[in-house]
């Protein structure tokens, strides 16, 4: 086996992937949360809504949508459990019947002051400098951004080998 067949299959080792490596990351801090929402009834996907209502609600569901980078069909079921557990609303727009708008409840609005140790509890059980955490999640926002300014691979020419 020659030098250059050596890295051809070396980039295509499961560890060599940055996607897996985001994948794992992903699931293990998943993990990690698990127990810290357990408490407040809630999963991670609806500690990710509560987060943005709790930050500014009412909010339109295609905002939580936006900005929570999900789409209708998965932030609905979302939503119908978190009304059913009695922390939020949804509601028809008056402005515009299409657009309907979530708010907390009292419930819901409580539930924060529950959560506000998470982001601590989270970074302690890391074990990293809070500086480093920063400095990580910058770095991930930054490669987010690289990612999505770029072109589907689909739509460019294929490397030559």
């Amino acid at each position: 086996m020659t030098q250059g067949e050596t890295a051809r299959d070396e980039e295509l080792r499961l560890d060599s992937q940055v996607c897996f490596a985001l994948y794992a990351a992903s699931r293990a801090v998943t993990r990690l949360y698990r127990p810290l929402l357990e408490p407040l009834g809630l999963t991670y996907p609806q500690y990710l809504v509560m987060l943005v209502l709790w930050e500014r609600e009412p909010v339109a569901v295609k905002d939580l949508g936006a900005a929570l980078e999900l789409d209708s069909g998965t932030l609905s079921p979302l939503l119908k459990r978190l009304e059913a557990n009695g922390l939020l609303t949804r509601s028809r727009a008056a402005e515009d019947e299409r657009s309907v708008r979530v708010r907390l409840t009292a419930e819901g609005a409580e539930l924060r002051e529950r959560a506000r140790g998470i982001p601590r509890q989270l970074a302690c059980a890391i074990g990293w400098d809070p500086q480093d955490l920063i400095d990580f999640r910058t770095r991930l926002r930054e490669f987010t951004a690289a990612v999505d300014e770029r072109p589907s691979p689909l739509d460019e020419p294929p490397v030559p080998a």
